[in-house]
């Protein structure tokens, strides 16, 4: 399914605590090669500001994404079907969205960039589609692979690498960090207002920019900030946050606009200890180190990094389905929740074209335009953009 308009708000938001269940494998051994400052590994941005890309596991292609929000990486059902990858021990792992069935299995062999494990052992999960949008990704690459070493991410070529921990290969702004010690997540910090909230948890799978808890946000907001609610998809199921745009937010000595999501209490972030998280939304703007092992990640600004935040107009988050798009979430407070809207609906054209080739900019154009939408059942709506928060 091809979710649409506006992406931001429909980023995944992945993140996958595991735990620590036994299974009979061989001994995990990484390897980083000598020219491992050669082996850049090219990726794809995906529309939820995930890093997409392809390497090798038993042997095997397979697409991957790049995700310090998992403890432990893990295969979908799918490939592990595919590649005779029996599940050996069952359990289940705290996740975005809530608690999602998994098993174990041991590997032989997995690539990332100049990084080589042969042995140790994978998750297997049935992953929904939709946290990666339309282009499905059967490995999601873990804090077990990566926390060894530093991992550089050129968001503007499109292109990380993994090297020796300690390497400082481009100067930035420094912030701290360090590894969870059960989970093995990544966690740093940020300022809101001048308080510094920490831990924050740097989650690359999280397509999002800032999510925070609703505890930490009501004692940090500011009172001119207005507030909406959207959705979005994790490991666990879909997830309905309320989101704001701050003018201001600073990391190390970094400040820039962000759109920020508040999670409830009982979130993910607050289940693992955490204020919130950074997510890929952030980091796509900056040229980025993390290399929890020497204590540090490297922020430098990117060609992104002034770019505005895409705000709704509209209030409507649609999915494309076989030509048509499928309201899923009605934003409180928008001009769709005001004039009658409802998840479910079904559009079939946009100003007088097919919903399927239509601009995708419509629900985030300027205020004032009014959008002409015509319903499956052959209703005709007028819908009038506003900004509303």
């Amino acid at each position: 399914m091809d979710v649409r308009a506006p992406m931001i708000l429909l980023a995944a938001l992945i993140g996958l605590a595991a735990p620590t269940e036994r299974v009979v494998a061989a001994p995990p051994v990484m390897h980083l090669s000598a020219d491992s400052e050669a082996r850049w590994v090219s990726f794809e941005l995906t529309p939820g500001n995930q890093i997409r890309f392809r390497t090798m596991l038993n042997g095997r292609w397979v697409d991957a994404l790049l995700d310090t929000g998992v403890t432990d990486s893990a295969v979908t059902a799918r490939f592990a079907r595919a590649a005779g990858l029996k599940p050996l021990v069952a359990g289940r792992a705290d996740a975005i969205g809530g608690s999602v069935a998994l098993s174990w299995t041991g590997i032989d062999r997995v690539e990332v960039g100049g990084l080589v494990r042969t042995g140790g052992r994978v998750a297997i999960i049935d992953a929904d589609p939709r946290v990666t949008g339309s282009a499905p990704v059967d490995l999601f690459v873990g804090s077990d692979l990566l926390a060894d070493h530093a991992l550089e991410i050129d968001y503007d070529a499109q292109r990380f690498r993994l090297l020796p921990s300690g390497r400082l290969p481009f100067r930035g702004v420094t912030l701290p960090l360090r590894l969870a010690e059960r989970s093995g997540l990544y966690l740093s910090e940020l300022d809101l207002g001048g308080r510094n909230l920490r831990p924050v948890i740097v989650d690359t799978g999280d397509g999002g920019m800032v999510s925070l808890t609703r505890s930490v946000w009501r004692a940090s907001a500011p009172d001119t900030v207005r507030t909406t609610t959207a959705i979005a998809w994790g490991l666990g199921g879909v997830v309905e946050n309320e989101v704001a745009v701050l003018p201001k937010l600073r990391i190390g000595g970094l400040a820039a606009e962000v759109e920020l999501r508040v999670e409830a209490d009982t979130g993910f972030s607050a289940r693992k200890g955490a204020a919130g998280r950074i997510g890929g939304g952030l980091l796509r703007r900056h040229r980025v180190l993390l290399d929890p092992r020497a204590g540090r990640m490297v922020l430098a600004s990117g060609a992104r990094a002034d770019w505005p935040v895409t705000r709704s107009t509209s209030g409507l988050m649609v999915a494309q389905e076989s030509g048509r798009l499928r309201v899923l979430h009605v934003m409180r407070g928008s001009p769709a929740a005001t004039s009658g809207w409802r998840a479910d609906m079904l559009i079939c054209a946009i100003d007088g074209a097919p919903a399927a080739v239509a601009p995708r900019d419509w629900a985030t154009g300027a205020p004032g335009r009014h959008v002409r939408l015509t319903l499956c059942d052959g209703a005709e709506r007028t819908l009038t953009l506003t900004s509303f928060y």
